[in-house]
């Protein structure tokens, strides 16, 4: 594991780099997902969340909670090695993977100044939305039309196992 594996972070080491960055005057920006099998449209939609301006901190979900919302044979890939893929990206400040089945405790945790969501959302329809609004945020929709998924690409190109 090379530089890229120091952006993979506990919740205790997210913390305290996000108020080392906060103390810095910069902003941050929460994304979240599962990110199994990555593809153009996670790239434009971390692009996207950059483009805001500050850190961007993406949430990943655990395997467990991928296998919760994809199904059976979900994820292809385990959570330290879609963090540890994620955090190489240069758009990518930091990856924190989580339990929970949304990222309200880390909103509440960090009080990102935008959380970004992809395409497949809207502003009113992100789950955490209420929470990152009452701490002072803002939901913000960023990346290209969701044109790509991860569970449409896995469909086409690779059995079940």
């Amino acid at each position: 594991m090379g530089e890229d594996a120091k952006k993979v972070v506990t919740r205790d080491e997210l913390k305290q780099r996000a108020e080392s960055w906060r103390k810095s005057g910069e902003k941050l920006v929460l994304t979240n997902g599962c990110f199994d099998v990555l593809h153009v449209g996670h790239v434009r939609y971390l692009h996207g969340a950059k483009q805001l301006g500050g850190r961007v901190i993406v949430g990943v979900n655990a395997d467990d909670t991928v296998r919760k919302l994809k199904g059976e044979g979900r994820p292809r890939v385990p959570a330290a090695e879609r963090a540890e893929v994620l955090a190489a990206l240069a758009d990518v400040d930091a990856v924190v993977i989580f339990n929970e089945p949304d990222v309200r405790a880390l909103v509440r945790e960090l009080q990102p100044d935008f959380h970004a969501k992809g395409t497949d959302y809207t502003a009113e329809s992100v789950p955490e939305r209420d929470e990152v609004v009452a701490h002072g945020g803002r939901v913000v929709i960023v990346g290209d039309a969701k044109d790509h998924s991860s569970t449409e690409l896995l469909k086409v190109a690779l059995p079940k196992k």
